[in-house]
Protein backbone atom coordinates (compact mmCIF):
# COMPACT_ATOMS: atom_id res chain seq x y z
CA UNK A 1 0.00 0.00 0.00
CA UNK A 2 2.93 2.28 0.60
CA UNK A 3 3.85 1.87 -3.07
CA UNK A 4 0.28 2.74 -4.15
CA UNK A 5 0.37 5.83 -1.97
CA UNK A 6 3.62 6.86 -3.62
CA UNK A 7 2.01 6.39 -7.06
CA UNK A 8 -0.95 8.49 -6.01
CA UNK A 9 1.39 11.27 -4.90
CA UNK A 10 3.10 11.22 -8.33
CA UNK A 11 -0.25 11.44 -10.09
CA UNK A 12 -1.28 14.34 -7.89
CA UNK A 13 1.94 16.08 -8.88
CA UNK A 14 1.12 15.50 -12.55
CA UNK A 15 3.73 12.80 -13.08
CA UNK A 16 1.98 10.06 -15.04
CA UNK A 17 5.07 8.25 -16.35
CA UNK A 18 7.39 7.44 -13.38
CA UNK A 19 6.91 3.73 -12.57
CA UNK A 20 6.47 2.60 -8.99
CA UNK A 21 7.20 -1.12 -8.43
CA UNK A 22 4.53 -2.90 -6.45
CA UNK A 23 5.24 -6.04 -4.41
CA UNK A 24 2.93 -8.18 -2.39
CA UNK A 25 0.10 -10.66 -2.79
CA UNK A 26 -1.46 -11.20 -6.20
CA UNK A 27 -4.56 -9.24 -5.22
CA UNK A 28 -2.41 -6.23 -4.49
CA UNK A 29 -0.53 -6.58 -7.76
CA UNK A 30 -3.82 -6.86 -9.68
CA UNK A 31 -5.15 -3.75 -8.00
CA UNK A 32 -1.87 -2.01 -8.79
CA UNK A 33 -2.14 -2.86 -12.46
CA UNK A 34 -5.71 -1.52 -12.50
CA UNK A 35 -4.51 1.61 -10.72
CA UNK A 36 -1.70 2.00 -13.28
CA UNK A 37 -4.19 1.67 -16.17
CA UNK A 38 -6.31 4.38 -14.58
CA UNK A 39 -3.20 6.56 -14.35
CA UNK A 40 -2.50 6.18 -18.07
CA UNK A 41 -6.17 6.94 -18.88
CA UNK A 42 -5.94 10.04 -16.71
CA UNK A 43 -2.82 11.03 -18.57
CA UNK A 44 -4.60 10.68 -21.92
CA UNK A 45 -7.51 12.77 -20.64
CA UNK A 46 -5.12 15.45 -19.36
CA UNK A 47 -3.31 15.58 -22.71
CA UNK A 48 -6.64 15.79 -24.54
CA UNK A 49 -7.80 18.58 -22.21
CA UNK A 50 -4.59 20.54 -22.77
CA UNK A 51 -4.90 20.07 -26.52
CA UNK A 52 -8.58 21.08 -26.47
CA UNK A 53 -7.75 24.16 -24.39
CA UNK A 54 -5.04 25.14 -26.86
CA UNK A 55 -7.44 24.68 -29.75
CA UNK A 56 -10.08 26.85 -28.06
CA UNK A 57 -7.41 29.47 -27.35
CA UNK A 58 -6.29 29.42 -31.00
CA UNK A 59 -9.89 29.81 -32.14
CA UNK A 60 -10.51 32.72 -29.75
CA UNK A 61 -7.32 34.42 -30.92
CA UNK A 62 -8.24 34.02 -34.60
CA UNK A 63 -11.81 35.39 -34.52
CA UNK A 64 -12.53 38.96 -35.68
CA UNK A 65 -14.49 39.82 -32.52
CA UNK A 66 -12.97 40.90 -29.26
CA UNK A 67 -13.51 38.22 -26.60
CA UNK A 68 -13.66 38.66 -22.81
CA UNK A 69 -14.22 35.91 -20.24
CA UNK A 70 -15.61 36.96 -16.83
CA UNK A 71 -16.22 34.79 -13.81
CA UNK A 72 -19.36 35.05 -11.70
CA UNK A 73 -17.81 37.90 -9.72
CA UNK A 74 -17.38 39.85 -12.98
CA UNK A 75 -13.61 39.60 -12.88
CA UNK A 76 -11.91 39.40 -16.28
CA UNK A 77 -10.09 36.08 -16.58
CA UNK A 78 -9.21 36.05 -20.28
CA UNK A 79 -9.06 38.41 -23.28
CA UNK A 80 -7.94 37.77 -26.83
CA UNK A 81 -5.67 39.97 -28.91
CA UNK A 82 -8.60 41.42 -30.86
CA UNK A 83 -10.13 42.71 -27.60
CA UNK A 84 -6.82 44.36 -26.78
CA UNK A 85 -6.72 45.97 -30.24
CA UNK A 86 -10.34 47.16 -30.11
CA UNK A 87 -10.12 48.75 -26.68
CA UNK A 88 -6.55 49.99 -26.95
CA UNK A 89 -5.94 48.72 -23.39
CA UNK A 90 -2.97 46.36 -22.70
CA UNK A 91 -3.85 42.79 -21.74
CA UNK A 92 -2.29 43.09 -18.28
CA UNK A 93 -4.56 46.06 -17.53
CA UNK A 94 -7.65 44.09 -18.54
CA UNK A 95 -7.02 40.82 -16.71
CA UNK A 96 -8.20 40.83 -13.13
CA UNK A 97 -10.34 43.97 -13.57
CA UNK A 98 -14.02 44.10 -12.74
CA UNK A 99 -16.37 44.87 -15.64
CA UNK A 100 -17.54 48.10 -13.99
CA UNK A 101 -13.93 49.28 -13.85
CA UNK A 102 -13.70 48.92 -17.63
CA UNK A 103 -16.84 50.97 -18.33
CA UNK A 104 -16.34 54.77 -18.49
CA UNK A 105 -18.39 56.74 -15.98
CA UNK A 106 -20.00 58.71 -18.82
CA UNK A 107 -21.90 55.72 -20.23
CA UNK A 108 -25.56 56.70 -20.79
CA UNK A 109 -28.05 55.23 -18.33
CA UNK A 110 -29.71 53.16 -21.04
CA UNK A 111 -26.44 51.43 -21.98
CA UNK A 112 -25.42 50.96 -18.35
CA UNK A 113 -28.77 49.28 -17.72
CA UNK A 114 -28.06 46.90 -20.61
CA UNK A 115 -24.68 46.02 -19.11
CA UNK A 116 -26.22 45.50 -15.67
CA UNK A 117 -28.81 43.21 -17.24
CA UNK A 118 -26.05 40.89 -18.41
CA UNK A 119 -25.09 40.16 -14.78
CA UNK A 120 -28.44 38.51 -14.06
CA UNK A 121 -29.22 37.18 -17.52
CA UNK A 122 -29.82 33.49 -18.14
CA UNK A 123 -30.12 33.86 -21.90
CA UNK A 124 -27.84 35.63 -24.42
CA UNK A 125 -28.05 39.43 -24.41
CA UNK A 126 -27.14 41.67 -27.37
CA UNK A 127 -27.00 45.48 -27.59
CA UNK A 128 -24.93 48.33 -29.05
CA UNK A 129 -22.51 50.32 -26.93
CA UNK A 130 -20.76 53.61 -27.75
CA UNK A 131 -17.21 53.68 -26.38
CA UNK A 132 -16.44 57.39 -26.07
CA UNK A 133 -12.63 57.19 -25.51
CA UNK A 134 -12.23 55.68 -28.98
CA UNK A 135 -15.25 57.33 -30.60
CA UNK A 136 -16.35 53.85 -31.63
CA UNK A 137 -19.56 51.82 -31.65
CA UNK A 138 -19.46 48.18 -30.54
CA UNK A 139 -22.04 45.45 -30.86
CA UNK A 140 -21.93 43.59 -27.53
CA UNK A 141 -23.04 39.94 -27.32
CA UNK A 142 -23.01 38.36 -23.84
CA UNK A 143 -23.52 34.63 -23.23
CA UNK A 144 -24.04 33.75 -19.54
CA UNK A 145 -23.17 30.28 -18.19
CA UNK A 146 -22.87 28.52 -14.84
CA UNK A 147 -19.21 29.59 -14.47
CA UNK A 148 -19.37 33.16 -15.76
CA UNK A 149 -20.03 35.22 -18.87
CA UNK A 150 -18.48 35.10 -22.32
CA UNK A 151 -18.62 38.55 -23.89
CA UNK A 152 -17.93 39.33 -27.56
CA UNK A 153 -17.26 42.80 -29.03
CA UNK A 154 -17.70 43.62 -32.70
CA UNK A 155 -16.68 47.02 -34.10
CA UNK A 156 -19.72 48.37 -35.98
CA UNK A 157 -18.56 52.00 -36.20
CA UNK A 158 -18.41 52.05 -39.99
CA UNK A 159 -21.87 50.51 -40.25
CA UNK A 160 -23.29 53.05 -37.79
CA UNK A 161 -21.69 55.95 -39.64
CA UNK A 162 -22.96 54.63 -42.97
CA UNK A 163 -26.47 54.37 -41.49
CA UNK A 164 -26.22 57.92 -40.17
CA UNK A 165 -25.00 59.21 -43.55
CA UNK A 166 -27.76 57.30 -45.33
CA UNK A 167 -30.42 58.68 -42.99
CA UNK A 168 -29.01 62.19 -43.39
CA UNK A 169 -29.05 61.80 -47.17
CA UNK A 170 -32.64 60.57 -47.10
CA UNK A 171 -33.64 63.47 -44.87
CA UNK A 172 -31.96 66.00 -47.15
CA UNK A 173 -33.54 64.45 -50.24
CA UNK A 174 -37.00 64.46 -48.64
CA UNK A 175 -36.69 68.03 -47.39
CA UNK A 176 -35.14 69.10 -50.69
CA UNK A 177 -38.03 67.57 -52.62
CA UNK A 178 -40.52 69.34 -50.36
CA UNK A 179 -38.67 72.68 -50.54
CA UNK A 180 -38.30 72.47 -54.31
CA UNK A 181 -41.98 71.64 -54.79
CA UNK A 182 -43.09 74.52 -52.59
CA UNK A 183 -40.75 76.94 -54.36
CA UNK A 184 -41.95 75.81 -57.79
CA UNK A 185 -45.64 76.29 -56.95
CA UNK A 186 -44.94 79.56 -55.16
CA UNK A 187 -43.05 80.86 -58.20
CA UNK A 188 -46.10 80.22 -60.37
CA UNK A 189 -48.20 82.40 -58.05
CA UNK A 190 -45.51 85.08 -57.94
CA UNK A 191 -45.40 85.16 -61.74
CA UNK A 192 -48.99 86.39 -61.74
CA UNK A 193 -48.31 88.96 -59.01
CA UNK A 194 -45.03 90.31 -60.41
CA UNK A 195 -46.12 90.20 -64.05
CA UNK A 196 -49.37 92.07 -63.52
CA UNK A 197 -47.87 94.54 -61.04
CA UNK A 198 -45.06 95.45 -63.44
CA UNK A 199 -47.59 96.21 -66.20
CA UNK A 200 -49.71 98.41 -63.91
CA UNK A 201 -46.63 100.30 -62.70
CA UNK A 202 -45.77 101.18 -66.30
CA UNK A 203 -49.28 102.46 -66.99
CA UNK A 204 -49.93 104.41 -63.75
CA UNK A 205 -48.60 108.00 -63.73
CA UNK A 206 -45.84 108.78 -61.20
CA UNK A 207 -48.08 111.03 -59.11
CA UNK A 208 -50.92 108.55 -58.71
CA UNK A 209 -51.71 107.51 -55.10
CA UNK A 210 -52.07 103.93 -56.36
CA UNK A 211 -48.43 103.82 -57.46
CA UNK A 212 -47.02 103.68 -53.91
CA UNK A 213 -49.34 100.77 -53.02
CA UNK A 214 -48.34 98.88 -56.18
CA UNK A 215 -44.67 99.49 -55.44
CA UNK A 216 -45.21 97.96 -51.99
CA UNK A 217 -46.80 94.93 -53.66
CA UNK A 218 -43.88 94.66 -56.08
CA UNK A 219 -41.38 94.97 -53.23
CA UNK A 220 -43.12 92.29 -51.16
CA UNK A 221 -43.27 90.00 -54.19
CA UNK A 222 -39.56 90.57 -54.75
CA UNK A 223 -38.77 89.52 -51.17
CA UNK A 224 -41.01 86.47 -51.61
CA UNK A 225 -39.12 85.63 -54.79
CA UNK A 226 -35.82 85.84 -52.87
CA UNK A 227 -37.24 83.42 -50.30
CA UNK A 228 -38.17 80.91 -53.00
CA UNK A 229 -34.62 81.17 -54.32
CA UNK A 230 -33.36 80.19 -50.87
CA UNK A 231 -35.74 77.23 -50.88
CA UNK A 232 -34.48 76.20 -54.31
CA UNK A 233 -30.91 76.66 -53.11
CA UNK A 234 -31.54 74.36 -50.15
CA UNK A 235 -33.10 71.80 -52.52
CA UNK A 236 -29.95 71.95 -54.65
CA UNK A 237 -32.00 73.30 -57.58
CA UNK A 238 -31.04 76.93 -57.35
CA UNK A 239 -28.48 77.36 -60.13
CA UNK A 240 -30.08 79.84 -62.48
CA UNK A 241 -27.42 81.25 -64.80
CA UNK A 242 -24.35 79.01 -64.94
CA UNK A 243 -21.21 80.71 -66.23
CA UNK A 244 -17.42 80.66 -65.68
CA UNK A 245 -16.62 82.66 -62.52
CA UNK A 246 -13.51 83.98 -60.80
CA UNK A 247 -14.21 83.17 -57.14
CA UNK A 248 -11.73 85.71 -55.77
CA UNK A 249 -13.21 88.51 -57.89
CA UNK A 250 -16.72 87.53 -56.82
CA UNK A 251 -15.76 87.51 -53.12
CA UNK A 252 -14.06 90.89 -53.49
CA UNK A 253 -17.19 92.31 -55.13
CA UNK A 254 -19.47 90.76 -52.49
CA UNK A 255 -17.37 92.05 -49.60
CA UNK A 256 -18.51 95.60 -50.33
CA UNK A 257 -22.09 94.49 -49.66
CA UNK A 258 -21.15 92.45 -46.60
CA UNK A 259 -19.36 95.26 -44.77
CA UNK A 260 -22.63 97.10 -44.32
CA UNK A 261 -24.21 94.00 -42.73
CA UNK A 262 -21.63 93.18 -40.04
CA UNK A 263 -20.72 95.17 -36.89
CA UNK A 264 -17.94 97.75 -37.05
CA UNK A 265 -16.14 95.85 -34.26
CA UNK A 266 -15.65 92.85 -36.55
CA UNK A 267 -12.72 93.02 -38.97
CA UNK A 268 -13.32 91.42 -42.37
CA UNK A 269 -9.95 90.16 -43.59
CA UNK A 270 -9.62 89.03 -47.23
CA UNK A 271 -6.85 86.62 -48.26
CA UNK A 272 -7.72 86.20 -51.92
CA UNK A 273 -5.57 84.35 -54.44
CA UNK A 274 -5.28 85.93 -57.86
CA UNK A 275 -5.47 83.98 -61.15
CA UNK A 276 -7.59 81.17 -59.73
CA UNK A 277 -9.00 78.54 -62.09
CA UNK A 278 -12.60 79.41 -62.89
CA UNK A 279 -15.59 77.59 -61.44
CA UNK A 280 -18.87 76.91 -63.22
CA UNK A 281 -21.61 78.49 -61.17
CA UNK A 282 -24.34 81.03 -60.71
CA UNK A 283 -22.93 84.35 -59.51
CA UNK A 284 -25.95 85.34 -57.41
CA UNK A 285 -26.00 81.97 -55.66
CA UNK A 286 -22.25 82.07 -54.89
CA UNK A 287 -22.68 85.61 -53.59
CA UNK A 288 -25.49 84.42 -51.33
CA UNK A 289 -23.27 81.59 -50.06
CA UNK A 290 -20.43 83.98 -49.24
CA UNK A 291 -22.77 86.42 -47.50
CA UNK A 292 -24.42 83.66 -45.46
CA UNK A 293 -21.09 82.28 -44.25
CA UNK A 294 -19.54 85.68 -43.45
CA UNK A 295 -22.61 87.08 -41.69
CA UNK A 296 -22.96 83.86 -39.68
CA UNK A 297 -19.27 84.12 -38.71
CA UNK A 298 -19.67 87.75 -37.66
CA UNK A 299 -22.71 86.92 -35.52
CA UNK A 300 -20.71 84.12 -33.83
CA UNK A 301 -18.26 86.73 -32.54
CA UNK A 302 -21.05 88.41 -30.63
CA UNK A 303 -22.62 91.83 -30.51
CA UNK A 304 -20.25 94.51 -29.25
CA UNK A 305 -17.22 92.17 -29.21
CA UNK A 306 -14.12 92.54 -31.36
CA UNK A 307 -12.99 89.75 -33.61
CA UNK A 308 -11.84 88.73 -37.07
CA UNK A 309 -13.62 87.01 -39.93
CA UNK A 310 -11.09 85.81 -42.51
CA UNK A 311 -12.11 84.86 -46.03
CA UNK A 312 -9.49 82.89 -47.96
CA UNK A 313 -9.49 81.54 -51.51
CA UNK A 314 -7.07 79.12 -53.12
CA UNK A 315 -6.75 75.81 -54.92
CA UNK A 316 -6.62 72.26 -53.63
CA UNK A 317 -6.09 68.86 -55.23
CA UNK A 318 -7.80 66.04 -53.37
CA UNK A 319 -7.70 62.23 -53.60
CA UNK A 320 -10.16 59.53 -52.54
CA UNK A 321 -8.57 59.05 -49.12
CA UNK A 322 -8.93 62.77 -48.34
CA UNK A 323 -12.57 62.71 -49.48
CA UNK A 324 -13.39 59.76 -47.21
CA UNK A 325 -11.68 61.39 -44.23
CA UNK A 326 -12.81 65.01 -44.67
CA UNK A 327 -16.04 64.86 -46.68
CA UNK A 328 -17.64 61.48 -45.84
CA UNK A 329 -21.00 60.94 -47.51
CA UNK A 330 -20.59 63.86 -49.94
CA UNK A 331 -20.69 63.02 -53.63
CA UNK A 332 -17.50 64.54 -55.02
CA UNK A 333 -14.69 63.04 -57.07
CA UNK A 334 -10.90 63.28 -56.78
CA UNK A 335 -9.40 66.15 -58.74
CA UNK A 336 -8.67 69.87 -58.71
CA UNK A 337 -10.88 72.23 -56.71
CA UNK A 338 -11.14 75.93 -55.93
CA UNK A 339 -11.28 76.46 -52.17
CA UNK A 340 -13.17 78.99 -50.06
CA UNK A 341 -12.44 79.20 -46.32
CA UNK A 342 -14.41 81.41 -43.91
CA UNK A 343 -12.91 81.43 -40.41
CA UNK A 344 -13.98 83.38 -37.34
CA UNK A 345 -12.65 84.01 -33.83
CA UNK A 346 -16.11 83.67 -32.33
CA UNK A 347 -17.72 81.44 -29.74
CA UNK A 348 -17.48 78.17 -31.64
CA UNK A 349 -20.04 75.37 -31.45
CA UNK A 350 -20.68 72.26 -29.43
CA UNK A 351 -20.75 68.92 -31.25
CA UNK A 352 -24.54 68.82 -30.92
CA UNK A 353 -24.94 72.27 -32.52
CA UNK A 354 -22.41 71.52 -35.28
CA UNK A 355 -24.31 68.33 -36.14
CA UNK A 356 -27.53 70.31 -36.80
CA UNK A 357 -26.21 73.63 -38.09
CA UNK A 358 -27.14 72.86 -41.73
CA UNK A 359 -30.65 71.62 -40.90
CA UNK A 360 -33.40 73.88 -42.27
CA UNK A 361 -35.03 76.16 -39.69
CA UNK A 362 -32.49 75.18 -37.00
CA UNK A 363 -31.03 78.33 -35.48
CA UNK A 364 -29.09 79.35 -32.39
CA UNK A 365 -30.42 82.88 -32.66
CA UNK A 366 -33.36 84.25 -30.70
CA UNK A 367 -35.29 84.82 -33.92
CA UNK A 368 -34.84 84.14 -37.60
CA UNK A 369 -35.80 81.70 -40.32
CA UNK A 370 -32.76 79.49 -39.91
CA UNK A 371 -32.54 79.03 -43.69
CA UNK A 372 -29.16 80.71 -44.24
CA UNK A 373 -26.75 77.81 -43.67
CA UNK A 374 -29.25 75.24 -44.92
CA UNK A 375 -29.45 77.22 -48.17
CA UNK A 376 -25.65 77.40 -48.20
CA UNK A 377 -25.42 73.61 -48.05
CA UNK A 378 -27.94 73.39 -50.88
CA UNK A 379 -25.95 75.82 -53.04
CA UNK A 380 -22.81 73.72 -52.52
CA UNK A 381 -24.64 70.51 -53.47
CA UNK A 382 -26.13 72.23 -56.52
CA UNK A 383 -22.64 73.19 -57.70
CA UNK A 384 -21.28 69.62 -57.21
CA UNK A 385 -19.06 70.87 -54.41
CA UNK A 386 -18.31 69.88 -50.83
CA UNK A 387 -18.69 71.62 -47.46
CA UNK A 388 -16.87 70.96 -44.18
CA UNK A 389 -17.28 72.58 -40.77
CA UNK A 390 -14.61 72.54 -38.07
CA UNK A 391 -15.53 74.19 -34.78
CA UNK A 392 -14.19 74.21 -31.24
CA UNK A 393 -16.42 75.55 -28.49
CA UNK A 394 -14.95 78.82 -27.22
CA UNK A 395 -12.32 79.04 -29.96
CA UNK A 396 -14.18 79.74 -33.21
CA UNK A 397 -15.30 78.01 -36.39
CA UNK A 398 -14.05 77.41 -39.89
CA UNK A 399 -16.11 76.54 -42.97
CA UNK A 400 -14.35 75.08 -46.00
CA UNK A 401 -16.11 74.95 -49.37
CA UNK A 402 -14.69 73.24 -52.45
CA UNK A 403 -15.92 73.91 -55.99
CA UNK A 404 -14.76 71.83 -58.97
CA UNK A 405 -12.15 73.75 -60.96
CA UNK A 406 -13.00 74.34 -64.62
CA UNK A 407 -11.18 75.38 -67.77
CA UNK A 408 -11.55 78.62 -69.64
CA UNK A 409 -11.74 82.29 -68.71
CA UNK A 410 -14.27 84.04 -66.45
CA UNK A 411 -17.14 85.66 -68.27
CA UNK A 412 -17.42 89.42 -68.12
CA UNK A 413 -20.55 90.15 -66.13
CA UNK A 414 -22.92 92.63 -67.70
CA UNK A 415 -26.18 94.19 -66.69
CA UNK A 416 -29.52 92.85 -67.87
CA UNK A 417 -30.33 93.01 -71.56
CA UNK A 418 -31.25 96.56 -72.43
CA UNK A 419 -33.70 97.13 -75.24
CA UNK A 420 -35.33 100.50 -75.74
CA UNK A 421 -38.20 99.08 -77.78
CA UNK A 422 -39.50 95.74 -76.50
CA UNK A 423 -42.57 95.90 -78.68
CA UNK A 424 -43.44 93.37 -81.36
CA UNK A 425 -46.30 92.24 -83.56
CA UNK A 426 -45.63 88.50 -83.75
CA UNK A 427 -47.98 85.78 -82.52
CA UNK A 428 -46.87 84.01 -79.35
CA UNK A 429 -48.26 80.71 -78.06
CA UNK A 430 -48.08 80.46 -74.24
CA UNK A 431 -48.46 76.92 -72.83
CA UNK A 432 -48.87 76.65 -69.04
CA UNK A 433 -51.16 74.64 -66.79
CA UNK A 434 -51.50 77.52 -64.27
CA UNK A 435 -54.28 79.94 -65.24
CA UNK A 436 -52.72 82.85 -63.32
CA UNK A 437 -49.48 82.41 -65.28
CA UNK A 438 -51.33 82.26 -68.62
CA UNK A 439 -53.24 85.46 -67.83
CA UNK A 440 -50.11 87.28 -66.65
CA UNK A 441 -48.09 86.24 -69.72
CA UNK A 442 -50.94 87.19 -72.05
CA UNK A 443 -51.32 90.63 -70.41
CA UNK A 444 -47.58 91.24 -70.48
CA UNK A 445 -47.06 90.34 -74.13
CA UNK A 446 -50.23 92.09 -75.32
CA UNK A 447 -49.01 95.18 -73.45
CA UNK A 448 -46.00 95.17 -75.78
CA UNK A 449 -48.09 94.65 -78.92
CA UNK A 450 -47.88 90.90 -79.45
CA UNK A 451 -50.79 88.68 -80.42
CA UNK A 452 -51.11 85.95 -77.78
CA UNK A 453 -52.84 82.57 -77.79
CA UNK A 454 -52.76 80.38 -74.72
CA UNK A 455 -53.06 76.67 -73.98
CA UNK A 456 -53.37 74.84 -70.66
CA UNK A 457 -51.67 71.58 -71.66
CA UNK A 458 -49.58 69.86 -74.30
CA UNK A 459 -52.46 68.16 -76.10
CA UNK A 460 -54.49 71.34 -76.66
CA UNK A 461 -51.35 73.25 -77.70
CA UNK A 462 -50.70 70.77 -80.50
CA UNK A 463 -54.30 71.16 -81.65
CA UNK A 464 -53.84 74.97 -81.65
CA UNK A 465 -50.60 74.70 -83.59
CA UNK A 466 -52.27 72.44 -86.17
CA UNK A 467 -55.01 75.05 -86.55
CA UNK A 468 -52.79 78.15 -86.67
CA UNK A 469 -49.65 76.49 -88.09
CA UNK A 470 -47.33 79.18 -89.50
CA UNK A 471 -49.25 81.99 -87.80
CA UNK A 472 -47.40 81.11 -84.56
CA UNK A 473 -43.96 82.76 -84.41
CA UNK A 474 -42.74 81.62 -80.99
CA UNK A 475 -43.79 79.36 -78.10
CA UNK A 476 -43.34 79.96 -74.35
CA UNK A 477 -43.56 76.45 -72.87
CA UNK A 478 -43.91 75.49 -69.19
CA UNK A 479 -41.75 72.46 -68.36
CA UNK A 480 -43.83 71.08 -65.48
CA UNK A 481 -47.33 70.12 -66.57
CA UNK A 482 -49.62 67.20 -65.76
CA UNK A 483 -50.38 64.69 -68.49
CA UNK A 484 -48.11 65.47 -71.42
CA UNK A 485 -44.92 66.87 -69.92
CA UNK A 486 -43.07 69.91 -71.21
CA UNK A 487 -40.32 67.71 -72.62
CA UNK A 488 -42.82 65.54 -74.51
CA UNK A 489 -44.71 68.60 -75.75
CA UNK A 490 -41.45 70.12 -77.04
CA UNK A 491 -40.71 66.93 -78.97
CA UNK A 492 -44.13 67.01 -80.66
CA UNK A 493 -43.87 70.76 -81.41
CA UNK A 494 -40.49 70.25 -83.07
CA UNK A 495 -41.83 67.32 -85.07
CA UNK A 496 -44.51 69.60 -86.56
CA UNK A 497 -42.44 72.83 -86.83
CA UNK A 498 -38.69 72.11 -86.46
CA UNK A 499 -37.76 75.76 -87.05
CA UNK A 500 -40.21 77.16 -84.45
CA UNK A 501 -38.35 78.90 -81.59
CA UNK A 502 -39.40 77.63 -78.16
CA UNK A 503 -38.61 79.40 -74.87
CA UNK A 504 -38.80 77.08 -71.88
CA UNK A 505 -40.17 78.34 -68.57
CA UNK A 506 -40.15 76.80 -65.08
CA UNK A 507 -40.33 77.54 -61.40
CA UNK A 508 -37.19 75.40 -61.09
CA UNK A 509 -33.74 76.48 -62.23
CA UNK A 510 -32.61 76.31 -65.84
CA UNK A 511 -30.28 73.37 -65.24
CA UNK A 512 -32.94 71.45 -63.31
CA UNK A 513 -35.61 72.09 -65.93
CA UNK A 514 -33.61 71.75 -69.14
CA UNK A 515 -30.79 69.36 -68.24
CA UNK A 516 -31.93 66.71 -70.73
CA UNK A 517 -32.90 69.17 -73.48
CA UNK A 518 -29.51 70.62 -74.42
CA UNK A 519 -29.13 70.80 -78.18
CA UNK A 520 -32.83 70.17 -78.92
CA UNK A 521 -33.57 73.52 -80.51
CA UNK A 522 -34.41 75.45 -77.35
CA UNK A 523 -34.36 79.21 -78.00
CA UNK A 524 -34.12 80.33 -74.37
CA UNK A 525 -35.17 79.86 -70.77
CA UNK A 526 -37.23 82.06 -68.42
CA UNK A 527 -37.03 81.49 -64.68
CA UNK A 528 -40.31 82.10 -62.85
CA UNK A 529 -41.31 84.51 -61.46
CA UNK A 530 -40.67 87.09 -64.15
CA UNK A 531 -41.77 90.65 -64.83
CA UNK A 532 -43.58 91.77 -67.96
CA UNK A 533 -40.51 93.57 -69.30
CA UNK A 534 -38.23 90.58 -68.70
CA UNK A 535 -40.62 88.26 -70.57
CA UNK A 536 -40.74 90.73 -73.45
CA UNK A 537 -36.93 90.98 -73.45
CA UNK A 538 -36.49 87.22 -73.72
CA UNK A 539 -39.10 86.96 -76.49
CA UNK A 540 -37.42 89.79 -78.42
CA UNK A 541 -33.98 88.16 -78.02
CA UNK A 542 -35.24 84.73 -79.12
CA UNK A 543 -36.96 86.17 -82.20
CA UNK A 544 -33.80 88.11 -83.09
CA UNK A 545 -31.58 85.04 -82.77
CA UNK A 546 -34.04 82.65 -84.44
CA UNK A 547 -35.81 84.63 -87.18
CA UNK A 548 -38.49 82.64 -89.00
CA UNK A 549 -38.24 82.40 -92.76
CA UNK A 550 -41.65 81.70 -94.20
Amino acid sequence: MNQLSARARLLQAGDYDSPVPVEGPSEVRTFARTFEAMAHSLKDSHVALVKSTEQIGNILESISEGFFAFDRQWTCTYVNERAVALTGIPREQLLGKKLQELIPSAVPDRERAELDRVATATVPVQFEHYYAPLDAWFEVSAYPSRDGVALFLRDVSERKRFQERFQQTQKLESLGLLAGGIAHDFNNLLTGIIGNTSILLEDIPPGSPMRASLQDVASAAGRASALTQQLLAYAGKGRFVVEPLDLSALVRETSNLIKTSIPMSVELRLNLTNDLPVIEGDASQIQQLVMNLVINAAEAIGEGKTGVVAVTTGTQTINQAYIQQTFPGQEISPGNYVMLDVTDTGCGMSEATAARIFDPFFTTKFSGRGLGLAATAGIVRGHRGALKLHSVLGEGSSFRVLFPASQGAPKTRTSDFEEKDLRGSETILVIDDEEIVRRAARSALEHYGYTVVVSENGKSSLELLAELHYAVDLVVLDMTMPGMSGEETLRHLKAVRPELPVILSSGYSEEEATGRLTGKGVAGFIQKPYSASYLAQQVRIALAIHPLTQ
